[in-house]
């Protein structure tokens, strides 16, 4: 009786199985946490040290070039040189902070240089396609064939070493990449439906290019233009370094690393202090840069 009452009995519905959890793109909510969590300590730094670097004719330091008898490179002992002296007596927190000057000012002019040049270049050859299209591969790939360290080398060979000429040239080499990515995404939004109703409505190219394909084109430009600005950070530091910057005694991080690399040893916290300020804002810039790259890619995936 019983086996024939099983029989009898209608089938439970199964339960459809559970989904596996979906992992976002930018990978898991912890791994986003820490990104924030970093991109906010990098954003942090990048305010302190520019507002330093812009106030700092104002801020009560020493003169950076002022040579005095009183070396000391231990820290925190004097309250007339709170990090410390050069061999040469200038007061190192000075010298650093006039020397974020010449570094944030070079890469932040040069990248919005090669920005601004860049997307105007990719944004006319992936709209009108055909010739233009061709002489700015030509063009693109002539600049990318050439190896950046001697264009550089060449250019300040040509012309006097200054900020001028460091963010002409480092804005050159650094064009040709934003004018790919722009190219790309203006290549990719062409063809949508508002640029079709635009041209339909009888609107210029120059009105579509402007209102309705930069917009859209401006947001991956912007995030990427924050990790050229950290490149260009360090390209202006090395630069510096080869000795093919601003001329002392102006200071730069890469020239206060290179004038101490002989007293490496002997004093290794004359290097470290510029090399710490350096390698912050490098990595600020980076982490800023990631957040920013990874929040427009969410934002473009809805």
């Amino acid at each position: 009786m019983s086996t024939s009452l099983e029989k009898s009995a209608p089938a439970r519905p199964v339960p459809p199985a559970a989904p596996p959890d979906s992992v976002p793109a930018d990978g898991p909510p912890g791994r986003r946490t820490r990104r924030n969590i970093g991109a906010l300590c990098g954003a942090v730094w990048l305010i302190v040290i520019t507002l330093a670097a812009v106030a700092a004719p104002v801020l009560p330091l020493p003169d950076p070039g002022k040579i005095t008898d009183q070396y000391s490179i231990r820290p925190f002992r004097q309250a007339a040189h709170i990090l410390g002296t050069d061999p040469l007596g200038r007061d190192l927190l000075s010298r650093v902070i006039h020397g974020a000057q010449i570094s944030l000012a070079v890469a932040i002019g040069a990248t919005l240089l090669a920005l601004v040049i860049g997307t105007a270049l990719g944004l006319t050859a992936g709209f009108f396609r055909s010739k233009v299209d061709i002489a700015f591969d030509i063009g693109t790939n002539t600049v990318l064939a050439f190896p950046p360290l001697i264009l550089l080398i060449a250019l300040v060979a040509v012309m006097e070493p200054s900020i001028g000429t460091l963010t002409v040239g480092l804005g050159l080499v650094g064009m040709p990449t934003f004018a790919r990515i722009a190219r790309a995404n203006t290549i990719a939004f062409a063809g949508r439906e508002f640029v079709t109703a635009s041209k339909s409505l009888g609107a210029s190219t120059f009105r579509i290019l402007v209102r309705e394909i930069l917009p859209n084109v401006a947001l991956p430009v912007f995030s990427f233009a924050i990790v050229v600005a950290a490149t260009l950070v360090v390209a202006e530091g090395s630069l510096s370094f080869l000795g093919l910057g601003v001329p002392p005694p102006a200071p730069s991080w890469g020239g206060m690393i290179a004038a101490e690399r002989e007293s490496l040893y002997e004093s290794p916290y004359l290097v470290l202090v510029p090399g710490m300020f350096f390698f912050l804002t490098v990595l600020s810039l980076n982490m800023t840069g990631d957040w920013a790259r990874d929040r427009i890619g969410r934002e473009s995936a809805l």
